[in-house]
């Protein structure tokens, strides 16, 4: 059980392990770079596959120990725990129908837990797990990316220090076109899986792209979402998951908003949007652009923030790495995430570090949403 850190935790690497994300996975590849960025981080542990063969030559190619190449989580979870060098913390980045079981199985030992959005496939799993890391006082990172861009939390930080005003409208969009052709029955693993409802849960398109857009939208805002009324619809044959998603919402306040995702939105890339507007002013941020915030006051011309020159704190050298006019993008934001846990474990504070709370917002808002949908988009209470 090492819930705290040892007396050299200030002088060392954090030990990591990972669950899932072997060989031809990007997620896996991505927290592996994220966590490689500021050097905080070493990953000495894996259980890649759920094939032992595949886990292993994963193992090989990452540089792992084969001593510490695992046939299963369950395996190495309590293996990890009865070593002195045991991992600090463990990467769960497996299909959502794990996430529960494989986290939970690590904290019950007394390891933190680093996992990939969804937290859980129902919002009960995900209550009984924040349950478990709460009792042993585990760090929990859930990592929701788009919260690490610098003008994202920019972002916030105009709407906390009173710029835009009483806040009226929040509108969030996140659109892909990759799953616009049934590539789940042409191969595409990631599709696979994210197409199967034992492996992903109850919502598709909802709980992959639509949880970013919810978490990103509270993140920036500060508001809590009251009730919402949503529709989802299943555009290709045969596909038994969502694959798009339209929700209006009441914030508390009264606020209103919408919320829009999609994976067949032809042309898309990675178009995830948020609009802010409050009686003050208004901003607008486009991940596709990560670096540009627009700030428009009212009755004013809008103003193109930069990062690394934008006239608040966060966005200068406390968020960044390199100057400005040097382009941060997807894996700097990723690894700030991995920097506040690390800032974190090492006894600092947590941050703006998306954890539980996140997760189990996010699951509410899943569950609101099926369940406004299977009432032909009736108005439901979160």
């Amino acid at each position: 059980m090492r819930a705290q850190p040892d007396p050299q935790s200030a002088t060392r690497r954090i030990r990591l392990g990972m669950v899932g994300g072997g060989d031809g996975s990007f997620i896996g590849a991505a927290h592996r770079i994220a966590a490689r960025i500021d050097d905080q981080f070493e990953l000495v542990a894996g259980a890649l596959s759920s094939s032992p063969e595949r886990a292993h030559a994963s193992a090989v190619k990452l540089h792992i120990n084969p001593e510490r190449s695992y046939a299963s989580y369950e395996a190495m979870a309590q293996a990890e725990a009865q070593r002195n060098d045991g991992i600090d913390a463990v990467v769960v980045v497996t299909p959502n129908h794990l996430h529960v079981p494989v986290a939970r199985a690590f904290a019950e030992r007394g390891i933190h837990v680093i996992c990939d959005k969804p937290l859980a496939t129902s919002l009960a799993d995900a209550q009984a797990l924040a349950q478990v890391v709460q009792a042993h006082g585990l760090l929990f990172l859930l990592t929701h990316t788009y919260a690490g861009y610098p003008m994202v939390r920019q972002a916030r930080e105009l709407v906390q220090a009173g710029e835009l005003g009483e806040l009226r409208i929040v509108q969030v969009e996140y659109a892909q076109d990759w799953l616009g052709e049934p590539v789940e029955q042409q191969g595409n693993k990631q599709a696979e899986w994210r197409a199967d409802p034992q492996r992903a849960g109850p919502a598709g398109a909802l709980g992959d792209i639509g949880t970013h857009a919810y978490q990103l939208a509270r993140f920036v805002s500060g508001l809590q979402v009251q009730e919402l009324s949503a529709d989802l619809s299943t555009f290709v044959p045969g596909r038994t998951l969502d694959d798009h998603v339209q929700a209006m919402l009441r914030f508390e306040g009264g606020a209103r908003g919408m919320l829009w995702a999609s994976q067949v939105a032809s042309g898309a890339c990675n178009a995830l949007r948020l609009r802010v507007y409050g009686t003050r002013g208004s901003l607008h941020f486009d991940q596709e652009q990560p670096e540009q915030l627009w700030f428009a006051p009212q009755g004013q011309p809008a103003r193109l923030l930069r990062r690394g020159m934008a006239p608040h704190s966060v966005s200068l050298a406390s968020e960044s790495r390199i100057p400005a006019g040097h382009p941060e993008g997807y894996f700097e934001a990723f690894a700030t995430l991995y920097r506040d846990f690390a800032r974190a474990w090492r006894g600092g504070e947590s941050g703006l570090m998306p954890g539980l709370r996140d997760g189990l917002d996010g699951m509410r808002f899943i569950e609101a949403v099926l369940d406004s949908h299977r009432q032909n988009a009736r108005w439901v209470t979160l």
